[in-house]
């Protein structure tokens, strides 16, 4: 059977061996596959462009990927292995200062060499090299802990491809597409409902054998007061109500620091809206298309989502709140597999009592900070890295998005962005005390 171990926790040691199985080559090759896919439809001229700071070419997500096996896996984990350029070490490398070197983020896109060609070759060199591996038998838990952390990093890469290949191609003004155009069907608007739960003591945080991350651990207590949370996230439609009645034009529905961002940025709509003849219109992966009022709203900042509760006199939800509210329900939802790549409006309505759209469509903001849980230790050595040293000045999401694999989200994921961020597939969801 297939070993899900996680590789954040040091309570296994290296004497530990897991036996080897074809389902581990399987779901190191799956993976690997679907993020090369993600560049099909793309030029190489597409796989080398940085359209922003933030961002990174499809070329580089690429290397990055490959760079993570070979560094933290291969060389010190693969007698005899020969890499294949120690100039990629510091090419690719993303922000492991313990590592050594690195070439400047916002530089990225200047890199028109190595070429996309080469970066394949990369790519297959050390694909074979970990195939070699993964054969071995038995395979120490500490590599099978490496290869399962660096399976996740690649599928956070697969929706960082998505996310910063759409503000790419945003840019470019014909618009171009990245997938044919779906068929938009008009779904009728679905009436909010208010959720309660009682206050009292709860448990949040990852709990199991299964894999996570560090900074989902340690499960902790927490006390909530009562609160209610919406049955639904909010919708374009909901948002351009918020437009309509003067949101961007407010100051005391704003943050001090987001009115200020609004000022400085001109904010006056989610990201990559325009307006024509009266009607809003988005730019999706899909090309330029009308917005639809009954579909999640997407591409907001921590600013915007908490403006818009201010305004409907109501609030962000705790990550807490979140975590309570969700961990029962199925993981089931709008992700990349659909091949929709981008938010979709309800098809049925919700269960009584359960969130609509929890997982997939829309990561969802919430008014927590992003800090460690209560006796939170990050890995020792480079991994340490991973997510610990980001603590500071980011809110938490929660859910996913639909560009996001649906393997690899769960109820205590904990994804974290800066405030002011809206390139993602971030949305909101209500809440209030009762």
């Amino acid at each position: 059977m297939e070993v899900f171990v996680n590789p954040m926790r040091n309570s296994t040691t290296a004497i530990q061996r897991t036996e080897a199985t074809p389902g581990r080559d399987n779901k190191y090759l799956s993976v690997r596959q679907a993020t090369r896919a993600l560049a099909d439809p793309l030029s190489a001229e597409d796989c080398a462009i940085q359209s922003m700071p933030e961002a990174s070419p499809v070329k580089w997500h690429l290397a990055h990927t490959t760079w993570f096996f070979e560094t933290f896996v291969l060389e010190p984990h693969q007698p005899g292995y020969c890499g294949f350029d120690p100039a990629y070490r510091v090419l690719f490398n993303s922000y492991y200062n313990t590592v050594g070197d690195k070439h400047p983020r916002p530089e990225r896109g200047m890199l028109s060499r190595p070429g996309l060609e080469e970066v394949l070759a990369y790519r297959q060199h050390v694909d074979e090299a970990m195939l070699a591996l993964l054969s071995m038998a038995p395979l120490p838990v500490e590599v099978a802990n490496l290869i399962e952390l660096g399976l996740h990093h690649e599928q956070q890469h697969q929706e960082l491809i998505l996310t910063d290949l759409k503000h790419l191609l945003s840019r470019n003004p014909q618009k171009p597409t990245y997938q044919k155009p779906w068929p938009l069907t008009p779904i009728h608007a679905r009436d909010p409902r208010w959720f309660a739960f009682k206050e009292g003591l709860y448990e949040i945080g990852h709990s199991g054998n299964d894999f996570c991350f560090d900074n989902e651990t340690p499960r902790h207590r927490v006390w909530l007061d009562a609160f209610q949370i919406a049955s639904h996230p909010v919708t374009h439609g909901d948002f351009i109500e918020f437009i309509a009645d003067g949101g961007y034009r407010r100051p005391e529905l704003w943050l001090s620091a987001g009115w200020e961002a609004v000022a400085a940025r001109g904010w006056q709509a989610p990201g990559y809206w325009t307006q024509r003849d009266s009607q809003w219109h988005a730019f999706t992966l899909h090309g330029e298309v009308p917005v639809d009022p009954n579909a999640p709203v997407c591409h907001v900042s921590f600013f915007e989502a908490d403006a818009f509760a201010r305004w409907a006199n109501a609030r962000l939800p705790t990550e807490a709140e979140w975590e309570i509210a969700a961990r029962e329900l199925p993981r089931t939802g709008n992700f990349l597999e659909s091949g929709a790549l981008h938010p979709l409006a309800l098809r049925e309505a919700g269960a009584d009592g359960v969130l609509a759209q929890a997982f997939g469509d829309v990561w969802e903001w919430t008014r927590s900070d992003y800090g460690p849980y209560p006796g939170f230790q990050p890995a020792a050595g480079a991994v340490g890295e991973y997510n610990g040293k980001f603590m500071c000045g980011q809110y938490v999401l929660r859910g996913g998005s639909c560009v996001t694999p649906a393997s690899h989200i769960r109820a205590s994921y904990r994804n974290f962005f800066p405030p002011e961020t809206r390139w993602q597939f971030s949305g909101l969801r209500l809440a209030r005390e009762v």
